[in-house]
């Protein structure tokens, strides 16, 4: 199984089908892509490179990382793809462990610094000429290539993704030609139908699950759209949307939410987001209930929820389109906070610490099994044998099964608060928060404390224009939660740290609680 066969497959019935847009601008058909793809396997292989070698992605969003992507798997290679915003120094760490040869990078990734990646046989710029010359097919036509394709078995490595190391350096996660057909087929399964009309739009990093549902679209034959600006802007994606055809794409709830707000500010009506965006599948970060509540209200139903890791890449549970528009089910509310159910080709069990199965309702570890799940962590057999033992990935998120098999998240096991010997979940105080008049995003957090083991606080961005006060959202949390759940310091900030995939980054905000200064603020709102 070589996951480049499903590229050759829809070249060969589909040819001359426009398959990658820069924007407005068809790029290549599917026999062009294809070509490209043969061309750079060959070009590898002349070079020396070997089947198992890795290849590097440090770029933004652009039409080349899809044929770079497939060409290195058509040559048998190993994709590294890196987060475009990390620093040089960050990147050149993973090329290190990943003992990568070759790179393609976009010059943007170095501009701050300019500093290069080192230590590679070679490092190219998607737009030099030196990779005009190495993409120049010297027989174009519009046929498929009949280079033959590099056989990998279905457990071979093909994606080495490493996390974002909120807690340390990051883990090489090792994802086979398996787990991504898995991936890709359970997008029909679970997510949404895809028709060779449809086209999927790449304005999250492709580095992550953004890229990853290139499979799925390929094997629908549908068109892959890059936006001009290689990132999101949502004036441009409802531009291409209106253009092009509704639009797919996958985004973490803070672009669902600049999606919504764009379309509320613009006065864009529940139709004109139909012409614009057939599925919005979210992920990657809590999406809280009052926020898919406006989603849907403002743009309709659009949106489907997955969860899943880069452990098991977008494979999880999901929260399907119905399931979010069925207002009459009594559970519906429970249900919009939730994150779904098992998708098709896995199963989710909630342990102890001891990894026993608790009942129904009890809060514990989220484990997944299923071919989906990653074959370990490169060149780190420890960590390996942490995180899954007797086949069952132990995800480290903290959640609850109800008896319709329906998971509710609570939080990271490391982002658990206990204050005066009670457990708080930090999702559960952001929700209440949230809904708060005036508060535009929450983070919610625990702090060392002498008295209390630790305290609860909560960082809170205001809506432009409006003026918060700690009294007010105290008085509002007492309307709604229990007294010992509510925050016992509120921190009133411009904007949260987030990560380039819109993920908060609290191990920052923990940073800033553990300076002494902090401690020698104000006081606490409460006692």
């Amino acid at each position: 199984m070589n996951l480049a066969h499903l590229l050759e497959r829809m070249a060969r019935q589909f040819p001359a089908r426009t398959a990658i847009f820069h924007g407005l601008s068809g790029v290549a058909s599917y026999a062009q892509w294809a070509q490209r793809c043969a061309h750079l396997a060959h070009q590898f292989e002349a070079a020396g490179l070997k089947t198992g070698d890795r290849v590097v992605l440090f770029m933004r969003n652009h039409p080349r990382y899809l044929e770079v992507m497939f060409g290195a798997w058509w040559a048998g290679l190993v994709v590294v793809p890196i987060n475009a915003k990390l620093h040089v120094q960050e990147a050149q760490w993973i090329v290190d462990n990943a003992q990568a040869r070759w790179a393609f990078v976009t010059a943007d990734v170095t501009t701050d610094t300019g500093a290069q990646l080192k230590g590679l046989q070679r490092v190219i710029d998607v737009d030099s000429a030196q990779a005009d010359a190495l993409w120049a097919w010297p027989h174009a036509s519009d046929e498929a290539p009949q280079n033959p394709i590099v056989a990998r078995q279905s457990d071979d490595l093909a994606w080495l993704f490493y996390t974002s190391g909120t807690t340390g350096r990051p883990k090489g996660v090792m994802l086979t030609h398996r787990n991504l057909m898995t991936m890709g087929l359970a997008y029909f399964c679970d997510v949404d139908a895809i028709a060779a009309q449809d086209a999927i739009v790449y304005a999250a990093p492709m580095s992550h699950g953004a890229g990853l549902y290139a499979i799925p679209h390929l094997m629908a034959g549908a068109r892959h759209v890059v936006p001009a600006s290689g990132s999101f802007d949502a004036a441009e994606l409802f531009e291409l949307g209106q253009a092009l055809g509704p639009l797919s794409l996958f985004a973490a709830p803070t672009i669902v939410k600049r999606l919504v707000d764009h379309a509320e500010l613009s006065a864009v009506s529940v139709e004109q987001c139909a012409q614009a965006f057939k599925t919005i599948v979210y992920g990657g970060a809590p999406m809280y209930v009052a926020d898919i509540q406006r989603a849907l209200r403002i743009m309709g139903p659009r949106f489907v929820q997955i969860y899943g890791q880069g452990e098991s890449p977008m494979v999880g549970t999901a929260l399907s389109r119905f399931h979010l528009s069925d207002t009459y089910h009594p559970a519906h509310a429970q249900r919009l906070a939730s994150i779904g159910v098992a998708q098709t080709p896995v199963q989710i069990r909630i342990t102890d610490e001891q990894g026993h199965d608790l009942p129904l309702g009890d809060v514990g570890e989220v484990l997944i099994q299923g071919d989906s799940v990653m074959a370990g962590y490169w060149r780190n057999p420890e960590a390996t044998q942490a995180a899954i033992r007797d086949g069952w990935l132990f995800t480290g998120d903290m959640g609850s099964l109800d008896a319709h098999g329906f998971l509710t998240l609570k939080d990271r096991s490391k982002d658990l608060i206990i204050s005066g010997g009670s457990n708080v979940y930090p999702r559960e105080v952001e929700e209440v928060l949230l809904q708060a008049p005036g508060v535009s995003e929450v983070a919610v957090v625990g702090a060392p404390d002498p008295e209390w083991g630790e305290m609860i606080v909560a960082f809170v961005v205001a809506q432009a224009g409006v003026s918060l006060s700690a009294q007010d959202l105290d008085a509002f949390c007492l309307q709604k939660i229990a007294r010992f759940k509510r925050p016992k310091r509120y921190e009133l900030v411009g904007h949260l740290p987030k990560n380039n995939y819109g993920k908060v980054l609290k191990t920052e905000l923990r940073q800033q609680l553990s300076q002494p200064e902090w401690y020698r603020a104000a006081p606490c709102t409460h006692k």
